[in-house]
């Protein structure tokens, strides 16, 4: 059998590497056939195309925070912000390793039934709350992203220099306009793979973000023409302001591995997506991963040098923002918040997915697809994360302790934890040296969620709020 195969010691076994991508010779975008192979797992037989796979997971894994990154580079400097983010990736493509190869033990692709096979009834729980917990959490993000951001885009476009009142520039209005437009009907696909083009689109506007940041590195001087109004007044009399920093510590500096850590959290949609590849095994669901990390990778490296050039110490950390304080009425910085916007808005659907699939596991778990049910979970969702943006004033505080919470468990103590528990001591005995890594993996999240929880801590006692973003 196909699982045995996968159990077995074979070249898969091993942990592929971020040079794997190289190897990936299968089509990339989807096409039909009419070819029936046997399903490699008891659960689902996918059809997604490995190119939608890739464009679902990347989506899945670019967020908000990458508008934080040049400003966590102004903390760290160059050299060690990006062997920072070197580490965070490989150690984000071995958590995935780690959940691949449960799963293939297991025999079938879902976050919930690792936690079943691993501690019964209680895992099973554990997991589906973490994984709800988090992902509300992170759509609540974009959509407060959204109420925030969405009104002021307008009133530069009517070339208003500030809020009149009217309907269209109400924040909370636009949400709901947003998702009953545009995120509610994504969110009631039937699977997963189908919202590939619209994460392709995701994607586009981001790599247009990137370019744009890009572009004006060289059309802002330094340092910035208003550069004496802000609170870094300081350090502008410094002849070397703007000059890179290759190497540097500072107070803030110890925010950088969380924001880097959580830039990267895509867990709870690895498993989903991975049930819905086409000619799905372990080697191959791997290279999606390794692909989707190393292009963010990319994405990430570029924004954070290229955002930190052009403002160096004066870079906020919202990297947005300190554009619009150059110039408000910039068109084409105007052209990129609406691009983040939308980019953020479609992401929502695809962070709602495993969602929907552990309310499923949890109430409903031996029940087939049903369309009434699967509209009324989806519906129920984003009626919840849209009240919760428009009457929740501290929504960012509360959601940062369950972000804290929440992403090192997704990344690293249930991946490895589960590992342990899962994979067999005729497999791989207890104190074999890859359960030995899985274990130290799993204490590794303890350490970051021990670091997060202290930072926000630290935020209320001086009541200053310093990270630069999230997930």
């Amino acid at each position: 059998m196909e699982l045995q195969k996968m159990n077995g010691h074979s070249k898969e076994e091993s942990f592929d590497g971020l040079e794997a991508i190289n190897a990936e010779r299968e089509e990339f975008l989807p096409h039909k056939t009419d070819s029936k192979k046997e399903s490699q797992f008891t659960d689902f037989e996918g059809k997604t195309s490995f190119g939608m796979s890739v464009f679902n997971l990347s989506n899945a894994i670019m967020g908000s925070g990458i508008l934080g990154l040049a400003f966590a580079m102004s903390n760290t400097g160059i050299i060690l912000f990006i062997i920072l983010l070197i580490f965070i990736a490989i150690l984000s493509a071995y958590s995935i390793h780690l959940l691949l190869k449960s799963a293939g033990v297991v025999g079938i692709r879902a976050y919930e039934q690792l936690g079943n096979r691993a501690f019964g009834a209680p895992g099973k729980m554990l997991a589906a709350v973490i994984i709800t917990v988090h992902n509300i959490g992170a759509m609540s993000s974009y959509l407060f992203i959204v109420k925030s951001e969405l009104p002021l885009v307008i009133q530069a476009f009517l070339g208003k220099t500030e809020n009149t009142g009217e309907w269209f520039l109400n924040g909370n209005y636009l949400i709901i306009i947003v998702s009953t437009g545009i995120i509610l009907p994504l969110a009631l696909m039937k699977q997963l793979g189908y919202l590939g083009y619209t994460s392709g689109f995701s994607l586009s506007c981001m790599v247009f973000f990137l370019i744009s940041v890009i572009y004006k590195k060289f059309n802002i001087p330094c340092p910035p023409p208003d550069y004496h109004n802000t609170s870094h007044t300081h350090t502008a009399v410094a002849d070397d302001f703007c000059e890179a920093k290759m190497f540097t510590i500072n107070s803030q500096a110890t925010y950088t591995i969380p924001i880097l850590a959580f830039a990267f959290v895509c867990h709870p949609e690895v498993l989903p997506i991975y049930t819905e590849l086409r000619e799905a095994n372990r080697n191959r669901m791997q290279k999606v991963a390794n692909i989707s990390i190393v292009a963010m990778f990319v994405m990430y490296l570029l924004t954070a040098i290229f955002g930190y050039l052009t403002f160096f110490g004066a870079v906020e950390s919202e990297l947005l923002h300190t554009y619009n304080r150059v110039n408000p009425l910039d068109a084409l910085i105007l052209c990129v918040r609406l691009a983040v916007l939308v980019a953020v808005t479609l992401t929502v659907p695809v962070v709602l997915f495993p969602i929907r699939r552990a309310v499923q596991q949890i109430l409903f778990p031996d029940k087939p697809f049903h369309w009434a049910r699967h509209i009324l979970i989806a519906f129920s969702l984003i009626f919840l994360v849209n009240q919760l943006v428009i009457f929740v004033p501290s929504i960012r505080d509360i959601f940062g302790i369950i972000g804290a919470t929440s992403a090192p468990s997704l990344i690293f103590i249930l991946p490895g934890i589960f590992y342990i528990r899962i994979v067999p001591e005729e497999m791989e005995p207890m104190l074999s040296r890859k359960k030995i890594q899985a274990a130290c993996f799993a204490a590794l999240g303890f350490i970051f969620m021990i670091m997060s929880l202290s930072f926000i801590i630290i935020d209320w006692v001086t009541g200053e709020s310093r990270s630069g973003g999230g997930h």
